[in-house]
């Protein structure tokens, strides 16, 4: 896999072309934002009564309502949620979209699984920052950037990598790294992680040790702290040096206990459960599956939330944060970026 960097980069692939940022949640403000700081034409496309609409303008930005600024646009990068792509690509983009225009998209799951279908003219790219767009937009302010993965799919007019390069030149990619990969593999693995490793399994193994040091008889408090609030300082330390990197920083009995117990928990079982998951990726049921969710109104996924939200370590963890202001003001601090998310 190549990595490039602001070198290798002609930003001139994007000299005289308007790009439509269509969103401005968590993605779209960050993009927006560093590609007009960049010196690129930039507008930004949200319906009519959108709740952004008013911060994208106070940011100095020029908004349109969706259609007109595909309308005008050479680029048109989508930085809506993958659930309502389908809906507004039809009814907003599509029938605006000009003829060789260059479509972009921050994940492959609409392209990849075909609930979106681009006109044949249009060059279809992939410029994904592996990272959130609070993030993404504060290591640009600081001089620096977030890795990126960029990918083409349809390609007619023959320079769409290009373009598509110098976007994530514009969003800070080339500072760090931008990384060349497919539609596929990046939507496959990046929805793989969240549900095995990032979001679910984390989040699994982390009730399931409350749950067994809880029901053992040890008090919540200690439940609490040995099985979620010192992931912190687990996971930091894997972000800055690896998994040998954190066993460095460890106790001699942490890190044997490491070694020697971690297999029996993510044992044959679990392996082959990450198989399933990853098998049902790759036919496209999961996305078919999230899709209906989604056409129903989200009933399974709001009942789930709530029943995680109603969970014991829930609740011992919020009145134990209390004792850590720290906590708190980091929490505060990041209520914008929650409500720039929030908001499309």
């Amino acid at each position: 896999m190549r990595v490039l960097h602001d070198k290798d980069i002609q930003n001139v692939a994007l000299a005289g072309k308007r790009i439509a940022v269509i969103g401005y949640g968590s993605q779209g403000h960050a993009h927006a934002l560093n590609l007009r700081d960049s010196g690129c034409d930039v507008v930004v496309g949200l319906r009519c009564d959108s709740a952004s609409r008013q911060s994208a303008e106070d940011a100095g930005l020029t908004v349109f309502d969706t259609g007109a600024a595909v309308e005008q646009a050479d680029v048109v990068m989508t930085l809506i949620p993958d659930e309502i792509q389908p809906e507004v690509f039809a009814r907003e983009i599509r029938p605006h979209l000009r003829s060789g225009a260059y479509l972009g998209f921050a994940h492959g799951f609409s392209i990849h699984f075909g609930k979106i279908t681009p006109p044949e003219d249009a060059n279809v790219f992939l410029v994904a920052p592996k990272g959130p767009g609070h993030l993404v937009r504060r290591q640009y302010e600081s001089g620096s950037g977030v890795p990126c993965l960029i990918a083409v799919q349809q390609d007619p007019a023959g320079d769409t990598h290009g373009v598509a390069l110098a976007y994530a030149g514009g969003i800070g990619g080339g500072r760090a790294g931008v990384l060349e990969t497919s539609f596929r593999e990046e939507t496959e693995t990046d929805l793989f992680g969240e549900q095995a490793v990032l979001c679910g399994g984390l989040t699994e193994l982390i009730r399931a040790g409350y749950e067994t040091l809880v029901e053992a008889g040890y008090a919540p408090e200690m439940a609490y702290f040995e099985c979620l609030h010192e992931v912190k300082l687990i996971t930091d330390l894997i972000y800055e040096g690896g998994i040998t990197g954190m066993r460095a920083s460890i106790s001699n009995t942490a890190e044997y206990g490491d070694l020697t117990r971690g297999s029996k928990v993510i044992g044959t079982e679990a392996r082959q459960a990450m198989r399933k998951l990853l098998a049902d990726i790759q036919s496209g049921s999961f996305a078919d599956e999230w899709m209906a969710e989604c056409a129903a109104g989200k009933p399974r996924m709001k009942s789930l939330a709530t029943s995680g939200a109603d969970h014991e370590v829930e609740q011992v963890g919020s009145r134990l944060r209390r004792l850590m202001p720290w906590l708190q003001d980091k929490a505060e601090s990041k209520a914008p970026d929650r409500a720039i998310a929030a908001a499309s």
